[in-house]
């Protein structure tokens, strides 16, 4: 999706004020955030590889918590209480 953003001289009109104009259309159009976000392509994920994910999570979670109740790794507590 390309935004044009034009400006044209006015009569007596100085470069600085040009630039000026042309910087607050730009701001305006929000060409600048589109283009920041897509600065680093990301690919989406397949489902495959999404759930496989998931199971090795699920397995990693499930191992802590027996290594929890068998006393050999202290539980590792995110926030203060």
């Amino acid at each position: 999706m390309a935004t044009n953003v034009e400006v044209k001289k006015n009569n007596n009109e100085s470069s600085a004020n040009i630039i000026r104009r042309f910087t607050k259309r730009v701001q305006s159009a929000g060409i600048v955030p589109k283009v920041r976000n897509g600065r680093y392509f990301t690919r989406i994920k397949s489902r495959n590889v999404q759930r496989t994910a998931k199971l090795k999570k699920l397995d990693k979670r499930d191992v802590y918590e027996k290594l929890v109740k068998l006393g050999k790794v202290q539980e590792f507590r995110t926030r203060r209480r």
